[in-house]
């Protein structure tokens, strides 16, 4: 089969497109003669490769805050509270990850010296977290690789498709929010 042809079929030897001109959908095989709609394997797509690109992140944060004797989750937390104080809670659904994961974290924070606990003047239990000079100066250490990492991105990506990726994550996290809600309410 020449190779014009080959690119118009799908894994399960399906034509795509071939012979009507437009798009028509076609299901995939994704297993045992299990069936798939093209959507599903875009799903699946989008959610392996943002996994891979968790697990990315995870391993470069942790090469950038290891000399500055943080870990990519006290960074994460620490980055959370620099502009401005906020509550675990709070912290927890900016990142989205649960409450009991970011006070751990802070705790060690506070443990540490790079942060500390002040008064919460809208809720007398939920107490705000809060960087201290060494946490906001451990921060500041991881900057210059932080800055060259971006750099690099940039260049490699070009300034505009950066932009584009980094507009389409954020998107795709806001439908997503949009459909967690439909769901739980449905």
């Amino acid at each position: 089969m020449s190779s014009e042809k080959q690119a118009g079929r799908l894994g399960n030897g399906e034509s795509a497109g071939e012979g009507g001109g437009g798009a028509q959908v076609v299901n995939v095989t994704v297993g045992e003669g299990v069936l798939a709609r093209p959507e599903q394997d875009l799903l699946t797509r989008t959610a392996l490769g943002v996994f891979r690109l968790n697990g990315q992140f995870l391993t470069v944060s942790e090469e950038m805050a290891r000399p500055a004797g943080l870990t990519a989750a006290w960074w994460q937390v620490l980055g959370a509270v620099l502009r401005e104080p906020q509550p675990v809670a709070g912290i927890a659904r900016t990142m989205g990850i649960t409450r009991q994961s970011v006070q751990r974290v802070a705790d060690l924070l506070v443990r540490g010296g790079l942060a500390e606990y002040t008064p919460n003047p809208a809720h007398r239990r939920a107490k705000l977290l809060t960087p201290t000079d060494e946490g906001r100066a451990a921060v500041q250490r991881i900057q210059p690789a932080h800055a060259d990492l971006a750099t690099r991105l940039k260049e490699a990506l070009g300034e505009e498709q950066f932009a584009r990726t980094a507009q389409t994550l954020e998107r795709l996290s806001e439908v997503l929010a949009g459909l967690e809600v439909d769901v739980e309410n449905s």
